[in-house]
């Protein structure tokens, strides 16, 4: 689609009804996240973010284990709709990106920069945060919709263990995507003039 900067952030919105369906082959894919890696800015250039790419069975897996998860947490009259909603959403997509952060490269910014030690955690969540907008953007505008999900951190160590991922990693948000098939949900916008201030 290639809208401009403008245009793709004011078109970025969360879709919850989501087919299996790409618009795009996996290559494309897997070159958007390699666009993001390569090009979205780190403090102290620590490049501490990590990705992986679930497609196919390892989509669906993910959102079976987290189901799995879950159904030992939520009381059994309410899990219906917790089950409803993964199916229905998360799982029903193409696949899901998950976004970590190696601890490693932070502890090591830490020890190298004592001064900033409390700061670099911090800044490693930026860091992810401007990952995810800019993955999430790309693949709206490729045709997919997507949503980022927070089932951090009680699904993490069955996901570390079910795809061998590294200790040093923290996984900080699930981003399951696919062709939309229903509205995007609602973008309720609070007053621009109580959220910005210029002084001139």
């Amino acid at each position: 689609m290639s809208r401009n900067l403008e245009e793709a952030l004011k078109n970025r919105r969360s879709y919850y009804q989501l087919s299996a369906k790409s618009p795009i082959s996996d290559e494309q894919i897997e070159g958007i996240l390699k666009t993001a890696l390569t090009h979205v800015p780190s403090a102290f250039n620590s490049q501490s973010t990590r990705l992986v790419l679930l497609l196919g069975e390892n989509h669906k897996k993910l959102w079976d284990i987290t189901k799995g998860i879950l159904k030992e947490m939520v009381p059994a009259e309410a899990f219906s709709k917790t089950e409803e909603k993964i199916d229905g959403s998360f799982a029903s997509g193409y696949g899901t990106v998950l976004f970590y952060e190696d601890n490693e490269v932070v502890n090591g910014l830490q020890e190298s920069f004592p001064t900033y030690k409390d700061r670099f955690p911090v800044w490693s969540q930026h860091t992810s945060a401007m990952h995810q907008l800019t993955i999430w953007t790309m693949l709206e505008d490729e045709g997919f919709g997507a949503s980022l999900q927070h089932y951090n951190p009680i699904i993490d160590e069955a996901v570390r263990n079910e795809w061998d991922l590294n200790p040093n990693w923290e996984l900080v948000a699930q981003m399951p995507f696919g062709v939309p098939t229903g509205e995007p949900g609602d973008k309720d916008m609070k007053p621009i003039d109580e959220r910005l201030f210029v002084h001139k």
